[in-house]
């Protein structure tokens, strides 16, 4: 019963839905060499590239920079080391809550499985009476008789295995769906630094082929494993009822087919291991470099991401071949141990036949039933090699599972935000294993109907206060107040509905317009959606598309330009309506002209919100009330555009065009 398989956006797009923005692009500081979503070339720290917001010691550049040649290919990250193995005890414990709403299912296809093997026998034994009564005899008086009580038993049969074969299906695709929705649940909600740490392609790899694997032993092959006991019982008996000394000469055999398990099953462990392992690096491979498919053609690099894709699938073929070396030295090796007791058998058989204690229909059904009975013995042997695939896979969903999630909310006293209020007090962050603070004793306030802008140079610690804002992390030291409450007394869940957020790289679902500009807002009505639209400016290209606002825009929405999907994301932020508005650098991917469309948008979207800004763009900084100049995670400067101007220093040489090209440098 092995049931076919088939195949999250990270960082940001975890409790919004947004798309991926700086932070999932870029390798987070302080985190291991090499594991983040895109891979590419590291820099030095202290050069222009090698400081992440917060100051980590090394940073990835764009996947634009990282598919460039096989140069690239070169620093890429050793591969991660095996987790260590999970017992078979240790996966039943841990999916037991799984399969026990299954169990009553389970059972009626256990009990309608168990008619199979009494069918079969039944069959057989008329063999026997056909040979006995019939053939010895030459009496035709009771063929017909036989015949209709041989079809009755066919017919039998095959209701008996639609029964359990529907149900058998159903049920487990039913286990499938609800462990898989439990395990994507769980990687929700998981820490932004292990998914920046994990290949996306890995992820969707034990998220299906692993949970299939478990399923194939704890289930499907669990109730296999039951009929198979069930029938080496009942024809175990069978064959000591017709002739128990035949029988126990035959049992001798059976022994060696658990041997010939035990002896392949620790190597078989090992290999199934490495083959899952593999499986999900070949699927972070190609979903890498499929979904930049324009940047590697755009660098000629088509020839490098396939010699990538190979190297990694050479590996995982070596591990196929030598799984698949051992199970093809498990079949003939169990065939030669099947017909060898089937060959003492008959030897013994003759010679009962000859002294007259056996008839030739006994012996005929007696050679029959041995291999009813040893069909099982050989199943349960290959079962028992199986449960080792699924001890490889239960590993690497396990190594999801006991992943630590955000922090489970208390039961908090209900929030709802009224006035927007953001007050910072002293705050200090340092990202995990980075080595300098990311902020260092933030302070500032936003009054209600405010609009901040956030300047500095990349690794200043901007993105990082949006990041706090939202309880992506928490602050090391001080606190952030939100309408006079600590944020961590607020359910993040709740938090996260208080506020709209827009981001450099948007996230767009494959589906229609409509759909995408509701995202993350599942009570947006028809009106809703076509008000938003038009006051961000989607509407005047959504008439245009072939079906309008139901036009499928592509994964990715590769359908529409950069600036149609900023629009959108205007359009989703505008139709949360929520008090507190994030900006995290909305321009900073478009074109001018595209920059210049959105803009009007924006500005709409900034009306009656409390709005925090993170911008290199100094026309739309100038939109704020307010702006914050931060170098090295410390507010270095303050207040107004014209009063900074006044001021001097480095914001007027960032805003003086004469010096705009020197200023810029290391800004962007």
């Amino acid at each position: 019963m092995k049931i076919p398989m088939s195949g999250l956006p990270q960082a940001w797009v975890a409790p919004f839905g947004c798309g991926p923005g700086a932070a999932a692009r870029h390798q987070g500081p302080g985190r291991p060499r090499g594991r983040g979503v895109r891979e590419g070339i590291m820099f030095p720290a202290g050069s222009r590239y090698g400081e992440a917001d917060g100051g980590g010691p090394s940073v990835l550049v764009p996947a634009a920079e990282a598919i460039v040649s096989d140069a690239a290919c070169a620093l890429r990250a050793p591969e991660e080391p095996a987790p260590p193995a999970a017992s078979l005890l240790v996966i039943v414990r841990r999916f037991w809550p799984h399969l026990r709403s299954f169990l009553r299912p389970a059972a009626v296809v256990l009990a309608a499985s168990l008619l199979t093997p009494a069918i079969e026998a039944a069959a057989v034994w008329l063999f026997k009476t056909l040979v006995d009564g019939v053939l010895v005899p030459r009496d035709l008086r009771a063929l017909a008789p036989l015949a209709l009580a041989y079809l009755g038993l066919t017919v039998a049969g095959g209701a008996v295995g639609f029964v359990s074969g529907y149900l058998s299906t159903a049920i487990s695709e039913r286990f499938l769906l609800r462990l898989r929705s439990e395990v994507f649940a769980h990687a929700q909600r998981l820490s932004l630094d292990f998914l920046d740490r994990r290949r996306l392609g890995d992820l969707l790899s034990r998220l299906t082929g692993d949970i299939g694997a478990i399923e194939s032993f704890l289930l499907s092959g669990a109730i296999d494993a039951a009929v198979d006991v069930v029938r080496l019982l009942f024809f175990a008996g069978a064959l000591a009822l017709l002739d128990l000394r035949l029988a126990l000469l035959s049992f001798l055999v059976a022994p060696a087919f658990w041997l010939a398990s035990r002896a392949l099953s620790r190597r078989l462990r090992e290999l199934s291991r490495e083959k899952r392992r593999r499986s999900g690096s070949l699927s972070a491979i190609a979903e890498e470099s499929l979904s930049n498919a324009a940047l590697v053609r755009a660098y000629g690099a088509e020839d490098a991401e396939l010699r990538r894709f190979q190297r990694e699938g050479e590996a995982g073929v070596s591990a196929s071949i030598g799984s698949a070396r051992l199970r093809a030295l498990f079949s003939p090796l169990v065939d030669l141990l099947e017909i060898g007791g089937t060959l003492v058998v008959l030897a013994a058989g003759t010679w009962e036949l000859k002294e007259g204690r056996l008839t030739l229909g006994a012996l005929l059904v007696f050679v029959t039933y041995l291999g009813k009975l040893y069909r099982p013995v050989r199943e349960l042997g290959s079962f028992y090699n199986s449960a080792f695939t699924a001890a490889a896979s239960a590993e690497r969903v396990l190594e999801v599972l006991d992943q630590q999630q955000e922090p489970a909310p208390r039961r908090y006293a209900q929030f709802r935000l009224l006035r927007g209020v953001v007050e910072f007090e002293r705050v200090t962050f340092r990202y995990p294993g980075a080595s300098i603070p990311a902020l260092q004793e933030v302070s500032f306030r936003l009054e209600a109907g405010e609009s901040l802008a956030l300047i500095g140079p990349s690794g200043s610690g901007k993105s990082t206060i949006l990041k706090l804002l939202l309880r992506f992390h928490e602050p090391a030291s001080g606190r952030i107040l939100l309408d006079g409450r600590d944020l961590r007394e607020i359910d993040p869940r709740e938090l996260r509905a208080a506020l709209a957020v827009v981001l450099q790289e948007t996230f767009i679902v494959h589906g229609s317009v409509r759909e995408n500009i509701a995202y993350g807002c599942e009570t947006a009505t028809e009106g809703a959606v076509r008000l938003a639209a038009c006051q961000a400016d989607v509407e005047d290209f959504a008439q245009a598309l072939p079906g309008g606002y139901d036009c499928l825009v592509g994964q990715k929405g590769r359908l529409l330009s950069g600036g149609q999907r900023q629009r959108i994301a205007i359009a989703r932020a505008m139709i949360r309506r929520a008090p507190l508005l994030l900006l995290d650098e909305p321009t900073a991917s478009l074109d001018v002209e595209a920059a210049r469309r959105v803009m009007a948008p924006l500005l709409r979207l900034l009306e009656g919100r409390t709005t925090l800004l993170v911008t290199h763009d100094l026309r739309l900084a100038r939109l704020a009330r307010r702006i914050l100049v931060l170098e090295a995670g410390r507010i270095v400067d303050a207040g107004t555009h014209d009063e900074l101007i006044a001021r001097g220093g480095r914001y007027v040489r960032a805003c003086d065009p004469e010096l705009a090209g020197e200023a810029l440098e290391g800004w962007a």
